[in-house]
């Protein structure tokens, strides 16, 4: 049991007052000036603070399919340990990215509204979601600092009053316009063309009268006004509202553009005088509040006309319109997500033309390459989320794979399977395919990814399969388990009518079974001949045999000790494994000796698992071999005697070191196997 001493120095050490400090430093203007001598950077826009902030956690570059590409570390989610992460987008990320960079550098995309537009579930919450955590990690860094400032005021009574600014501004902008060209001309003097600090437009409507009332006062000098300033360290905030905003659609009876560009303080009226004095006025619109940082909007499509006029002019013209002001300028990231219905609609609406002028789209599709999609549910369903249940192999890879074949379009090259191109989508090689065919693939079928399964459906199942009373009472799930609960989901699927798409998918799901069946035959057959100085006996007998068959030599008896023949029935029987006909067994066994001399050359000695295909023909062998001592098809029978119950608890238990399964799924798996062994071979004898 923890003292009271222990728990207060464990706040202790995660309250640190130093960063407290700095997080709350305050200065004057003139601190603030020299300040931004120093380091330009604090006084960055907003699109330049984003785009510095992605960059800040790195990227990695690489090539996919002869097409260069870049990983920015930052949608890895390093800030959270990975809980937003997004996976398999790269190529969609960089287009945004590159958005943001030719907006930071002034290039016209800064005055245009991010649309990140894509199926449901495809990662486009996510993405904005990340994006703002980002920029408010960033701003609590050195590296990402940025101020606002407040004014004091001296009341008749005597009493201070500290009026923040309600719009978070830049304390640049309190430098008079006809100064600012030439005092940004020195700021920007020693710096890169692409890192160049800009400040525009004026104050809100708040600051600029109070920026007049003190100037009036001081009869026009502007120092004195400055001393009325104090400059405050400034960290966005979405919870705060401070420089994020995020704005969701409502009922259309309940919406008001105030919500966006604020509303009159009625209260404050009586003391004013007018309605139309500033300081009567809540600046406090979601298009206020994210001033100098970010703004979503979640399904920006879904929002009322009145609501997309303003974004019109906060977009192009950088400018908003408060009730009874003029226009009031800002310095945002306006980004948006919708789905494709709400696009096809705004594509058809001849009203919206001004607004998708003012848009930028970026597709966000779903993955399409296997293993990405797999990281997804590991993510959710990994060793350290679920806990007391044992999932299965394969589990995730065969939901993760009907997603992905739901995503594709069939492929028209003669003789190429939809589950081949998943697989030479995810990288594997298959023989007559090169990139440049892969790349072919694609461009026939730009539209793969914008359909398909999401992967919100994919987890619920997976819930539904952890949750059910079978893997309460085994504590275990499998795919089968899984792949049912996708097939029975399908019938009151609410975006899926159309019952040819759900026969398609009902197809599809057969083929990953069947692809799942020849996994588990596979690992059974290797965990049967995984026996290694059985491999390695083998592959000696033959290696010795191939030997002498090149050289034209006999191959001396063991047993009779008598020079007899190559064991040519021994030979051919492991060559049929990997598909040698008997018109290249001479070349094959050639390129063996060869591959053996060539290593003996470099001082390095042969082993059966230095040559993959070899090595595969040897371990397929040898589970022919041992299939029928180990009487696998017993199995299903239940009549097992003690000598065939030790072999198979052998093979049970390489099943869970090698492959990791558990003693209920080890068992399922050999049980499963078995009864394919048993149905095949009662076919045969039909």
């Amino acid at each position: 049991m923890p003292t009271r001493d222990e728990i207060i120095q464990i706040l202790d050490q995660h309250l640190d007052r130093e960063s407290f400090r700095q997080m709350h430093w305050e200065g004057t203007f003139w601190d603030y000036l020299d300040l931004v001598l120093k380091n330009p950077r604090s006084a960055r826009n907003a699109f330049q603070r984003l785009y510095d902030m992605i960059l800040h956690f790195g990227v990695r570059r690489y090539s996919l399919f002869k097409e260069d590409l870049v990983h920015y570390n930052f949608f890895d989610d390093p800030i959270d340990n990975g809980a937003d992460a997004v996976y398999g987008l790269d190529a969609a990320l960089m287009r945004l990215v590159d958005c943001f960079k030719a907006a930071a550098q002034g290039f016209g995309t800064d005055r245009r509204i991010l649309l990140l537009h894509g199926p449901v579930g495809s990662s486009k919450s996510t993405i904005v979601r990340l994006l703002k955590k980002g920029l408010e990690y960033y701003s609590r860094l050195d590296e990402g600092a940025l101020y606002t400032f407040a004014w004091r005021i001296e009341g008749t009574d005597g009493n201070t009053e500290i009026a923040p600014c309600p719009m978070h501004e830049e304390p640049l902008k309190l430098i008079p316009r006809r100064a600012r060209k030439d005092i940004l001309a020195q700021i920007n003097a020693d710096l890169v063309e692409d890192q160049h600090i800009r400040i525009e437009g004026d104050l809100d409507p708040f600051c600029r009268r109070m920026f007049e009332d003190l100037l009036l006062r001081y009869g026009g000098d502007w120092r004195k006004v400055m001393d009325h300033i104090i400059v405050r360290r400034m960290v966005l905030s979405e919870k705060d509202r401070v420089g994020v905003g995020t704005f969701q659609p409502k009922d259309e009876k309940n919406q008001d553009s105030t919500e966006l560009t604020g509303d009159i303080n009625y209260r404050k009226i009586a003391l004013y005088g007018s309605d139309s004095d500033p300081r009567a006025f809540n600046f406090d619109g979601e298009l206020n509040i994210a001033n100098r940082g970010l703004c979503e909007f979640i399904e920006v499509l879904k929002l009322d006309v009145a609501f997309l006029y303003d974004l019109l002019g906060a977009s192009q013209e950088h400018t908003i319109k408060p009730k009874k002001f003029a226009q009031t300028d800002i310095d945002e990231v306006i980004i948006g997500h919708t789905n494709e219905p709400e696009y096809k609609k705004l594509q058809s609406n001849e009203l919206m033309e001004a607004f998708r002028d003012r848009t930028i789209k970026i597709d966000i599709p779903y993955n399409i390459r296997l293993s990405d999609e797999i990281k997804i549910y590991e993510k959710d369903f990994g060793k350290g989320k679920v806990k007391g249940i044992h999932i299965a192999p394969h589990t995730i890879e065969m939901a993760a794979m009907w997603a992905v074949l739901t995503r594709l379009a069939e492929p028209k090259k003669a003789g190429l399977t939809i589950l081949q191109k998943l697989k030479l989508y995810d990288g594997k090689s298959i023989p007559g395919f090169t990139e440049d065919s892969i790349r072919e693939l694609r461009d026939e079928a730009p539209r793969e990814g914008m359909f398909g399964i999401s992967p919100r459906y994919i987890q619920d199942k997976i819930s539904n399969a952890l949750v059910s009373e079978q893997a309460q009472q085994d504590r275990c799930i499998n795919p089968f388990m899984v792949l049912n609960e996708l097939e029975e989901g399908l019938s009151h699927h609410s975006l899926i009518t159309d019952e040819e798409t759900k026969k398609r998918y009902k197809e599809l799901l057969a083929i990953v079974r069947e692809e799942y069946e020849d996994i588990l035959k596979s690992e059974v057959q290797r965990a049967i001949s995984a026996d290694e100085d059985a491999i390695a006996r083998l592959c000696a007998n033959y290696i010795e045999n191939v030997r002498a068959y090149t050289q034209h030599e006999k191959v001396r008896n063991k047993y009779t000790g008598k020079d007899e023949p190559p064991d040519e029935r021994l030979m051919r029987s492991i060559e049929e494994k990997i598909d040698i006909p008997e018109s290249r067994k001479d070349d094959f066994r050639q390129e063996i000796m060869n591959y053996i001399g060539a290593l003996a050359l470099d001082g390095k000695k042969f082993e059966y698992h230095t040559n993959a295909r070899l090595h595969k023909a040897l371990e397929l062998k040898l589970f022919e071999d041992s299939r029928d001592t180990i009487k696998l098809k017993s199995v299903v029978s239940g009549v097992v005697d003690a000598e065939t119950q030790a072999k198979i608890d052998v093979v049970k238990q390489r099943l869970i070191k090698f492959f990791g399964y558990n003693e209920t799924s080890a068992t399922d798996v050999l049980n499963y196997v078995a009864s394919i062994f048993a149905r095949g071979d009662s076919k045969s004898q039909q």
